[in-house]
């Protein structure tokens, strides 16, 4: 009898598991807080709607949210318990220097870092672990350190001359990649990777870090698959797997030397080079804040967060450059009257100074800012309002920079690479409340100044010294085709050209 019941029990577990997703079916489309902002059903029921387009589609959910808005308007709820907007007059109002402003844990957990600044959701947290961050990367503090960055301009400079003499094809996007990654680990940990010293640039971690933005999408729907994968051991990963992946974890262990290294060093000599382990080390931050676990998870993300963003828009600025004879004579027309006044020094001070490369690079920052995934933002002890709406404190809204930069009615054809529209400097301050390539508010990037000057500083260096000529590259390479967390292109790193010696 007691087999009987026990039978007749499990007979309801389908019926009682089906009554569950119904009811918080039921719940989250009429009762939950959200149940009346416009958006898809599917969407508002479950975050597989999301997943479907994150893992099968491969990074698409960003064009999905877009069509939502064409078809809902400027507040749209995308998943059970988060708001996207599309609205430039609402960016300032979310993204802002003042009240607590939280992160989306969901999101930024999926780096399974829980040690970094950047992943850091609650305010406070981020707040007391940027705050010895952020004199290392001052303006001035990057300003003073120009000649770091110059002469990682100088070694690539050298390795392109050596293609020219050659007369060999060159992977422009690679070296590009190798510069970044080298001058961003110098200038942190006060070691280079030395990139720019491979014969290949070290291209296969190119390819490694721009495709590493699946692991976050799937790691988002399934919590347990990146700390899986970070669990396996790494000699059997380096043994096993493609060059690729091998170089990524090879880059890791290398990263924990460079940490160690750079904490020794910290601990016992005034004269190693300026490094961020330093920085935190010597901080008010709490123990927990300077175990190894953290500050490793905290360089890291630091580190990766400034290589492929800074890459991506070089490589399109480059491209657009060089393939556009009227862009490049301007651009060159200006470097050659800066260096005549100024005795063929030009130092970032001065290239700051100069018009039409500011331009340029704001130009290219706005097809391709730092990130393609939406920004989310929680207000965890206040309402907010957009419009008519109200939008109950600690629920996640965002807005995607990527979607605001190819705003028409902000920018006249906006897939057109055109750096006359931020030539007039009305027009320029009129966009900057709606132009954030490093976003805004109290998340800003740590690393834009860094951005800023590698960019200045490389792109007036390889305009002067040489002519490129592009193998097989369209625009339509270079732009954003799916969300890796950061811009992810067509082309990716692929930018093959001839290169010769300019003769200005």
């Amino acid at each position: 009898m007691e087999t009987l019941n026990g039978l007749l029990s499990w007979r309801y577990v389908p019926a009682a598991i089906a009554l569950y997703f119904a009811s918080l079916a039921f719940y989250r489309l009429f009762l939950h807080p959200l149940a009346r902002f416009p958006g898809p059903k599917l969407a508002a029921i479950t975050r597989y709607y999301e997943a479907y387009y994150d893992i099968v589609q491969n990074g698409q959910y960003v064009f999905r949210v877009q069509d939502m808005h064409k078809k809902y308007g400027p507040i749209v709820r995308i998943s059970p318990y988060e708001l996207h907007v599309i609205d430039p007059a609402f960016f300032e109002k979310l993204y802002r220097q003042d009240g607590r402003w939280n992160k989306y844990d969901w999101a930024y957990d999926a780096f399974s870092a829980p040690g970094s600044t950047i992943c850091a959701a609650d305010h406070d947290v981020h707040k007391a672990r940027r705050l010895p961050l952020n004199p290392f990367f001052s303006k001035a503090k990057v300003s003073s350190r120009q000649v770091l960055i110059l002469q990682n301009v100088d070694r690539l400079c050298g390795r392109i001359s050596d293609f020219a003499v050659s007369k060999t094809a060159l992977s422009l996007g690679a070296a590009i990649s190798a510069f970044t990654r080298d001058v961003a680990t110098e200038f942190i940990l006060g070691k280079s990777y030395n990139s720019l010293g491979q014969e290949d640039f070290n291209a296969a971690m190119t390819t490694v870090f721009q495709n590493s933005g699946h692991i976050w999408r799937i790691t988002k729907h399934v919590r347990w698959f990146g700390p899986t994968m970070m669990s396996i051991p790494r000699a059997f990963i380096i043994k096993t797997a493609d060059e690729g992946t091998r170089g990524f974890f090879r880059y890791l262990n290398t990263l924990e030397i460079f940490l160690a290294s750079a904490t020794f060093s910290s601990s016992t000599d005034d004269h190693s080079p300026p490094n961020v382990v330093h920085e935190i080390v010597k901080s008010d931050l709490p123990p927990a804040d300077k175990s190894f676990e953290r500050v490793r998870d905290d360089i890291g993300t630091i580190t990766g967060a400034s290589f492929e963003t800074t890459a991506s828009v070089l490589r399109l600025i480059f491209f657009h450059v060089f393939s556009n004879a009227e862009i490049l004579k301007r651009l060159r027309a200006e470097l050659a009257s800066a260096a005549a006044q100024s005795s063929g020094s030009l130092d970032l001070k001065m290239l700051e100074q100069l018009p039409y490369l500011t331009s340029i690079l704001m130009e290219g920052m706005r097809h391709s800012p730092a990130l393609a995934t939406r920004l989310a933002r929680i207000a965890p002890d206040r309402d907010l309002a957009y419009g008519q709406w109200r939008i109950p404190a600690g629920t996640p809204v965002g807005m995607t920079t990527l979607l605001m930069h190819m705003d028409e009615t902000l920018y006249p054809d906006p897939k057109s690479f055109n750096p006359d529209r931020w030539m007039d400097l009305e027009v320029r301050k009129k966009a900057q409340k709606t132009y954030a390539p490093f976003s805004k508010g109290t998340r800003i990037c740590l690393g834009m100044y860094l951005a800023w000057a590698e960019m200045y500083l490389v792109v007036a260096a390889l305009v002067q010294r040489f002519n490129f000529e592009f193998e097989d590259v369209t625009a339509e390479d270079f732009e954003c085709v799916s969300d890796q967390f950061v811009i992810g292109t067509r082309g990716q790193s692929i930018l093959r050209a001839l290169v010769t010696a300019y003769q200005g």
